[in-house]
């Protein structure tokens, strides 16, 4: 112990011989040091600051609300065969064409939307008298105010009828023939009025409640006799006919896949005095695109109409053709 005391005092004494040393002045006279300069700059004086006015740029910009796409596409299917080909078959060609316009406006809360469809095509099979496969003339127009989240107050007026006049067929001595005309433009023509309420929790699905509906079906053509006792709802010999009816009209459109859209209306019409005549019309297009100018689609309608039949009628089709869409 004695000797780790003794070390302890020699390394405090020569700790406190070196800070006296230290500490003793020298003189630095003679000994010609040059101090290094300072890197940081030094300013002499006070700053003076200038106010810099700068002028406002005027943005020459507009708010677009309005929304706007237009299809066009063509569609035509071809078949040919030998004479001696063995498999049977006939030669035959169709063509069809479709124009779908649609613009949108929207602006905090109030929206219009406006639908135009034209669709028409024919078929001619060798042999026979070309028939048409489509005809569609419909127009839709719906205003909405938006009272929440998603339900909206609504107001539409829709028109729908066709281009051509269709016609029976029948076989007399082996060969087809047309029969009577069973439609043609405005007859029949549906002018439709609703008001109500619209659920849209989403920008695909959609819901129109049309607690009050009216519907005008015209029949301008009283030769075409659709039924014994009534044209299309119309009495025979009357041109038009005015309903008041319940009405839902549910849409979807949406991608499921990549290049597949499913596109749907479900309409239902109930008029308030008569519940047995419940109209039912299911649209439903199921489209791939091909390319940028090409794609194929499956499209099926199906129609429940007392006034035309007491079977619930269908029409599908499959198609390769060309569209067209502005703006791209």
């Amino acid at each position: 112990m004695k000797g780790f005391y003794t070390v302890l005092l020699v390394f405090s004494i020569s700790g406190l011989m070196a800070q006296e040393i230290d500490t003793i002045p020298i003189d630095t006279k003679d000994l010609q040091i040059k101090l290094k300069h300072s890197p940081l700059p030094s300013r002499i004086g006070s700053l003076i600051y200038k106010p810099i006015e700068l002028a406002p740029k005027v943005v020459d910009a507009e708010i677009n609300y309005w929304n706007t796409k237009t299809s066009v596409g063509v569609n035509l299917n071809q078949a040919a065969f030998s004479d001696n080909w063995s498999g049977g078959g006939v030669n035959s060609m169709a063509l069809s064409g479709l124009i779908n316009y649609r613009t949108e406006y929207r602006k905090e809360n109030l929206s219009y939307t406006s639908e135009v469809i034209l669709n028409y095509g024919k078929v001619k099979n060798r042999g026979q008298l070309e028939k048409k496969t489509v005809d569609r003339i419909y127009w839709d127009n719906k205003a909405a105010i938006q009272l929440s989240k998603n339900w909206y107050f609504f107001g539409s007026i829709n028109f729908e009828s066709q281009f051509d006049a269709g016609y029976s067929y029948e076989t007399r001595n082996g060969q087809e023939v047309r029969g009577a005309m069973l439609s043609r433009f405005m007859s029949p023509g549906y002018l439709t009025e609703s008001i109500g309420f619209e659920y849209k929790p989403n920008p695909f699905f959609s819901t129109r409640i049309g607690t009050g509906t009216a519907r005008q079906t015209f029949v301008l053509d009283t030769t075409i006799h659709n039924d014994k006792n009534n044209n299309f709802g119309v009495p025979i010999g009357s041109k038009m006919i005015n309903e008041l009816a319940f009405q839902v009209v549910m849409n979807y459109d949406k991608d499921i896949f990549k290049n597949i859209n499913l596109k749907s209306k479900y309409m239902a019409f109930v008029p308030y005095d008569n519940f047995g005549y419940i109209n039912h019309r299911l649209d439903i297009a199921l489209t791939a695109k091909v390319n940028r100018y090409m794609n194929t689609a499956i499209t099926g309608v199906g129609l429940y109409d007392r006034y035309t039949s007491s079977k619930i009628q269908g029409s599908q089709t499959l198609s390769l053709g060309l569209v067209f869409i502005f703006p791209r």
